[in-house]
């Protein structure tokens, strides 16, 4: 039986890369830049995203947005309530988002009239980081408010990621969490990787998270 489980997780995977290597190839046909934007519940993926939304739209660059949630459409609304035409998809009891969820979610959109689309994954730190979705960019991140042990906690998602970010770098004093302690954890794993750290409410290292972006 324990085999038998291995041989069926396998054949999943198998079947989530192939088809995500579709999504990349319809991106690449419509031009369009895609995002993975990966962490856990309250890490600020919403909000990174808004942020950097709102300075694309200013440069004329045209943004899209799936949503991923096990329930409910806030984080939809909240974009939507910006302009972005947004795809809500609820996992019901899955934690990740899928290729095969993505590949349903782009049959509503023109992609044709997207430039940048960022697909927020649902809210958690293990799931999302085994099933790839086609993106150019997988970013995950995580907040100080999470304590600075996160990295370490989790190291599978930051391995699997080409950026990785550690957001609300304004509380850090108030929490009491050491950002030299999450880098140094972060270098462990990856010591050439990306690893940015950003606040939305004072702006500060959004300019060069889109940079590490290519947006």
């Amino acid at each position: 039986m324990f085999f038998h489980i291995i041989g069926v997780e396998a054949d999943i995977f198998k079947a989530n890369k192939e088809l995500a290597e579709r999504n990349r190839m319809l991106f690449k046909k419509h031009n369009v830049k895609t995002i993975d934007v990966m962490g856990a519940i309250g890490s600020g993926k919403t909000a990174l995203i808004e942020t950097m939304s709102h300075l694309l739209k200013k440069r004329g660059i045209r943004v899209g947005a799936i949503t991923g949630d096990v329930a409910g459409d806030d984080d939809a609304k909240r974009l939507e309530s910006i302009g972005v035409p947004v795809e809500n998809i609820n996992t019901g009891k899955e934690c990740h988002l899928d290729a095969h969820l993505i590949h349903h979610a782009i049959e509503h959109f023109d992609l044709d009239a997207i430039d940048v689309l960022f697909i927020e994954n649902v809210g958690n730190l293990v799931c999302p980081a085994d099933f790839q979705l086609g993106t150019d960019i997988r970013c995950v991140v995580v907040s100080v408010t999470e304590g600075d042990d996160m990295v370490r906690k989790h190291p599978v998602i930051f391995g699997t990621s080409d950026v990785a970010v550690v957001n609300k770098i304004d509380l850090a004093d108030a929490m009491g969490v050491d950002l030299k302690r999450i880098e140094e954890d972060f270098r462990k794993i990856k010591p050439n990787g990306i690893l940015i750290e950003t606040s939305v409410k004072t702006g500060e290292g959004i300019e060069k998270l889109m940079d590490a972006m290519g947006l």
